[in-house]
């Protein structure tokens, strides 16, 4: 019972280690109908940037002769994600409005690819440890009273996650901006009709899912480095998104600790009689499963559409 039960808690960390990922997926899609390819490569931006500023050798160091203090490293990295946010609406986005969805999804594509390559020329490609002060190693009561061996960073993450759900949930429900970005996703075109402004909102939306791909990346960074691999964790989101909803900000945190939990079931159980490595595609799996019975996902807004 306790390594079953050291297991589930292993799981349901990283599963919100995931979810702190699809949360940025959600904002974008819910706020304008645009699948954020790109999500994932900016949660390596925002953590290469972040590194760059509060380093000995990054950007300020060179430039000016002084590096910035942690707190201070992270406000000018939600300056530089915010200014990411305005020229992908000005050069991006404001040339497609009102386009198909899958062009708009190309275009998140390209971005990807572009902000993966900028990262590259700016900050080196070579893996960059991430210390801003998070606790790290295993939570000595639990793990000398109980003998369960619990991450000090995943309850950090786990916390935050929280804390974002619910100021993101207020956001969407309780603020004019938050209607209005429900609105914008609905018909862009509708949206421009009754005042609401496109670029405005994109800018926002943007800006929001920025920030947030900063805390992922922050909490990833702090746990295995800031390295290009970062930019592979969209790819766990995706069975994420499916499960909880594309539509759902506390779907992305159930589908994640489903997903989480899952894997390491899988892989512990299961996996000695398949031969093992279940924990890389069971989400995958589970995600197709979701597909075939229930595709708008588990908290997901089942659309109608009129022929």
């Amino acid at each position: 019972m306790l390594f079953l039960a050291e297991t589930v808690i292993s799981g349901l960390m990283a599963g919100v280690m995931y979810a702190l990922v699809a949360l940025g997926f959600v904002l974008i899609f819910k706020a304008s109908g645009i699948f954020n390819f790109a999500q994932g490569v900016m949660c390596l931006f925002a953590a290469l940037a972040l590194f760059d500023f509060i380093s000995p050798g990054g950007f300020m160091d060179r430039w000016f002769g002084f590096y910035l203090p942690i707190w201070l490293g992270v406000i000018a990295t939600m300056g530089v994600m915010i200014i990411l946010a305005w020229m992908i609406e000005r050069f991006v986005l404001r040339f497609l409005v009102n386009q198909d969805a899958i062009i708009l999804f190309m275009a998140t594509i390209g971005l990807a690819y572009f902000l993966e390559g900028a990262g590259d020329i700016m900050f080196g490609s070579d893996v960059k440890p991430l210390d801003i002060g998070i606790p790290q190693g295993a939570v000595d009561f639990l793990l000398d009273d109980y003998g369960l061996y619990i991450e000090k960073l995943e309850i950090v993450a786990a916390v935050t996650a929280t804390v974002l759900v619910i100021v993101l949930a207020i956001f969407f429900q309780k603020t004019r901006v938050g209607r209005a970005l429900r609105a914008v996703a609905d018909d862009h075109q509708a949206a421009l009709s009754v005042g609401i402004s496109l670029h405005s909102i994109w800018v926002v939306v943007w800006s929001v899912a920025g920030i947030v791909a900063l805390v992922a990346g922050i909490m990833w960074g702090s746990k295995s480095g800031v390295q290009f691999s970062l930019s592979l964790i969209a790819l766990k989101a995706l069975p994420v998104l499916i499960l909880g909803g594309f539509t759902s900000v506390p779907g992305a945190i159930i589908g994640g600790l489903i997903i989480g939990v899952g894997e390491k079931l899988a892989e512990v159980y299961v996996g000695p009689f398949v031969g093992g490595a279940i924990e890389n595609w069971f989400a995958y799996v589970l995600a197709l499963v979701f597909l075939v019975f229930r595709p708008q996902g588990l908290f997901g807004e089942k659309i109608i559409e009129r022929v």
